[in-house]
C-alpha cells in the first residue's frame, strides 16, 4: 500500500518550494493517480488497513472522469492554491490545501458547490449580526414572530410524549456512536476526516480567517440550507418518516466522528454547540412525525404542515444561537 509520506518523497526540497509550485507538484501527482486510494480499494482494505485508507480517500478523493485543468494559471488564496478546472462544461477548480509547506489536501470542487463569495464579506457578517438582533427585538414584540415561537411551543406540549421521544432517541443514538468510537478510535478519525473534506470542498473552512460575524452568518447558512431545510424539511413533507431514519443515521455517525474519544477536553467547550444544532434538526424531524400523526389522525395533511412549519421555524431558532456560539468557539480554538 502506498503511504501518505509519499508525498514528502515525491517533492524533495517540497519546505523550500514556492506555494504555486508545491501545489502544481501535488496536482500531477494527484492526477497520476498516486495520492488517491481508489474507493474499490478502501472497501477491499482489511480492518487495519480501512481507516488509514478512508482518511487518505477523504484528503484526496480520486480526480473525476472527464477532468481538464490549467495548470498556468494559479491562484493563492492563504493556504491555498487554486487551479482553474472542469468537468465537462462544470467549470470549477482543483484546490490544494498547505499547511506548513505540506499538501493536506487535494480535490475538485465545482463553481455550484462553493459558498457564495458575498457571504465572506465583512458586510455579510454585519448584515447576519444585524438580523440576528432584529429577530431577537422581534420575540419579545407583538409580532407574527413572537406569535409563531409560543405556538411552537405550545405545539411541543401537545405533543410532549413524542418529542421526547425524538429527543431519546436520536440524542441516544449519538450517545451511542461517541461510545462505539472509544472501541475504534482509527475509524471514527476517518470518518471525521470524511466531514473535514465535506465542509473544506464547500469552502466553509475559508471563513474561519474571517472573524467571528463572518463565520457565524456562514455556518448559519450551512446549518440552515443544508441540515435544516434540504435533508430535514424535505423529506420531512413525506409524512416524517425519511427524515426520521435519515436522522437515525446521521445522529449515529455524528455521535462516532465527535465523540469525546477524539475531541478530549475540547468535547466540552464543543458541547453547547452539539446540543443547540442537534435540537434543531430533532425539532424538524419531530414535526415531521406530528404531520403523520395528524394526517393519520383525520385531522389532514394541512394542518400536519402548519405543525411542521412552526417546529422548523423553531429549529431556526436554534441554529442562530449555535452558529454564533460556534463562531465565538472557533476563533477561541483558534
Amino acid at each position: 500500500m502506498r503511504s501518505l509520506a509519499w508525498l514528502l518523497l515525491f517533492l524533495p526540497g517540497a519546505l523550500a518550494s514556492s506555494p504555486v509550485e508545491l501545489g502544481r507538484q501535488a496536482v500531477e501527482a494527484w492526477l497520476a493517480g498516486k495520492l488517491s486510494p481508489s474507493l474499490e480499494e478502501v472497501l477491499r482494505a482489511s480492518p487495519g488497513e480501512a481507516p488509514r485508507l478512508l482518511e487518505r480517500y477523504a484528503s484526496f478523493p480520486p480526480p473525476p472522469k472527464g477532468l481538464s485543468l490549467n495548470l498556468d494559471s494559479p491562484q493563492v488564496e492563504g493556504n491555498r492554491v487554486l487551479f482553474p478546472a472542469a468537468v465537462g462544461e462544470e467549470v470549477g477548480e482543483v484546490v490544494v490545501v498547505l499547511e506548513g509547506g505540506e499538501v493536506k489536501r487535494v480535490y475538485f470542487r465545482p463553481q455550484g458547490l462553493s459558498l457564495p463569495g458575498y457571504l465572506l464579506s465583512p458586510l455579510a457578517g454585519w448584515g447576519f449580526l444585524l438580523l440576528s438582533l432584529f429577530w431577537a427585538f422581534l420575540l419579545f414584540q407583538p409580532s407574527p414572530f413572537r406569535a409563531w415561537l409560543l405556538e411552537a411551543l405550545a405545539l411541543l406540549r401537545a405533543y410532549r410524549g413524542l418529542y421526547l421521544f425524538t429527543n431519546l432517541f436520536l440524542y441516544g443514538l449519538f450517545a451511542l456512536g461517541a461510545l462505539l468510537a472509544y472501541g475504534m478510535p482509527e475509524m471514527a478519525r476517518a470518518v471525521q476526516a470524511l466531514f473535514a473534506g465535506a465542509l473544506e470542498a464547500m469552502g466553509v473552512g475559508e471563513a474561519t480567517g474571517k472573524g467571528v460575524l463572518v463565520l457565524a452568518g456562514v455556518i448559519f447558512h450551512w446549518n440552515f440550507s443544508q441540515g435544516l431545510f434540504l435533508t430535514g424539511l424535505i423529506p420531512a413533507l413525506l409524512f416524517g418518516i425519511p427524515v426520521f431514519l435519515f436522522n437515525a443515521l446521521r445522529y449515529l455517525v455524528f455521535g462516532f466522528a465527535l465523540s469525546p474519544a477524539l475531541l478530549g477536553p475540547a468535547f466540552l467547550i464543543h458541547l453547547p454547540t452539539l446540543i443547540l444544532e442537534l435540537q434543531a434538526y430533532i425539532l424538524v424531524t419531530f414535526g415531521g412525525l406530528v404531520l403523520l400523526a395528524k394526517t393519520a389522525g383525520g385531522e389532514g395533511y394541512r394542518k400536519g404542515l402548519r405543525a411542521l412549519l412552526l417546529a422548523f421555524y423553531l429549529g431556526a431558532l436554534f441554529l442562530v444561537l449555535a452558529a454564533w456560539y460556534e463562531a465565538w468557539e472557533v476563533s477561541l480554538l483558534l
